[in-house]
């Protein structure tokens, strides 16, 4: 990261943050909202306490969404109104860009020229709307992906939902527009650089993190007494979105043969969250499979949870279950580990940077529900084990954290600012060459 006052003098005093399709203070783990919306909340708190003003622009879904949201120092949130406030997914929204877009730039329209400094959009989705704000306001685009619809598309889980060639195409655009692009892992530059033929001089790779203060080792007797579970049983838990991709319903299958073959170890199923995109459609999915498998008296379903209540349900687990087909980091599985809890997690995307395999938890090639019973019996039938990966997970987890995420963001800022003021003295200069007044 550039020091001194050189990083000082392309510090941005105030940043656009585009987030279309789902809002930061929506509660994650149902609906759209997910690791997304932890990232570009966490990522703001820590850019405020750093005296950067962020306003985080995002569509309103309800009529009672107030146009400004004060949120926190330093962080305002402003509801868009673009289409209906209700009724719509993100397959829906392509529609919405440009109303969506023209309220964004009404909103800067009432400030003073040169109010925002850069535009961090996330998702694709809103790098079509960044890269017409970036033309607009002479400002730098910085873009992060979060998920790239060829990777998700090539990792299809059965039942799921290819992506759309529209996003294909409009990620191709945004690659070729933004003026950095952040990724959350190697792997994933790797595969932004391959599928979208991005240099890798524009690609910065930033590790999210996890809100180090709030998810930490604690009483795991008191968390399980308040979510009703007993000393004695072996709790394994999945968190997050209920839906094909995120395949909570891999850990009921791998969990049912070791139910049924070892009743003396009293294992618990814990599924914490709510249906979310193709899960709607047969939202009781799990519930019903759970009853087909015979292991209906086992398995506990519970809502999603604000972070507190998140991190009491990370202390009450022994092993949380991270069986994505395709992820780019990881959230569940850091703030798990951070709260000593170790991870059994697919060896998919940057999963195996969040997941440092046999010292923090475990990976596990494939999603055959065998491999899975495989090491989830060896890790339900040895505490020891259990014991040695939990204090390795609280280790491995203390790497990451959002002071750090911040810091490679402003990296990239430094570097996408100092290019964009480069590029304009060029061409002042070849103006003036031309004999044409600026």
């Amino acid at each position: 990261m550039p020091t001194g006052k050189s990083a000082a003098a392309v510090t941005p005093r105030r940043i656009a943050v585009l987030s279309v399709h789902t809002s930061p203070l929506a509660q994650p783990g149902t609906g759209d909202a997910g690791g997304m919306n932890v990232y570009i909340w966490q990522t703001s708190l820590e850019l405020a306490k750093r005296g950067i003003e962020v306003e985080i622009f995002t569509r309103a879904t309800a009529s009672a969404d107030q146009p400004i949201v004060e949120a926190a120092p330093g962080i305002r949130v402003r509801n868009i109104v673009a289409g209906p406030f209700e009724g719509l997914d993100k397959t829906d929204l392509p529609a919405q860009l440009c109303a969506f877009a023209a309220g964004v730039q009404r909103a800067e329209a009432r400030e003073e020229p040169g109010y925002f400094d850069l535009i961090h959009s996330h998702y694709w989705l809103s790098g079509q709307v960044g890269w017409l704000a970036r033309d607009r306001w002479g400002v730098p685009l910085v873009h992060t992906a979060h998920t790239l619809a060829a990777v998700k598309n090539n990792a299809l889980a059965i039942g799921d939902t290819a992506e759309p060639q529209a996003r294909i195409i409009g990620e191709q655009q945004v690659s070729d527009e933004a003026d950095r692009l952040i990724v959350n892992t190697e792997v994933e530059a790797g595969q932004l650089a391959a599928i979208h033929d991005v240099p890798q001089s524009r690609i910065d790779v930033v590790y999210p993190g996890a809100d180090l203060n709030t998810y930490t080792p604690g009483d795991g007797t008191a968390a399980r007494r308040e979510l009703g579970i007993a000393d004695d049983e072996i709790v394994l838990t999945f968190v997050g979105r209920i839906q094909p991709h995120k395949a909570p319903d891999l850990l009921l299958r791998a969990a049912a043969p070791l139910i049924h073959a070892h009743p003396e170890r009293r294992i618990r199923v814990l599924v914490v969250g709510g249906p979310s995109g193709t899960g709607l459609e047969r939202p009781d999915a799990l519930i019903a499979l759970a009853r087909e498998l015979g292991i209906e008296d086992s398995v506990t379903f519970g809502p999603p949870r604000p972070p507190a209540g998140l991190a009491e349900v990370y202390r009450a687990s022994d092993v949380v279950v991270v069986p994505s087909y395709s992820e780019s980091f990881g959230l569940v599985a850091v703030e798990a580990q951070a709260c000593g809890t170790p991870v059994v997690a697919a060896r998919v995307g940057g999963l195996p940077v969040a997941v440092a395999d046999g010292v923090s938890g475990r990976l596990v090639d494939g999603h055959e529900p065998g491999s899975w019973t495989a090491v989830l019996d060896e890790l339900t039938a040895d505490p020891a084990l259990r014991h040695r990966l939990s204090d390795g997970a609280a280790a491995h987890a203390r790497q990451f954290s959002w002071a750090r995420t911040a810091d490679g963001l402003l990296e990239s800022y430094a570097k996408a600012i100092d290019a964009r003021r480069a590029a304009t003295q060029t061409v002042r200069r070849r103006r003036r060459r031309a004999g044409v007044r600026v």
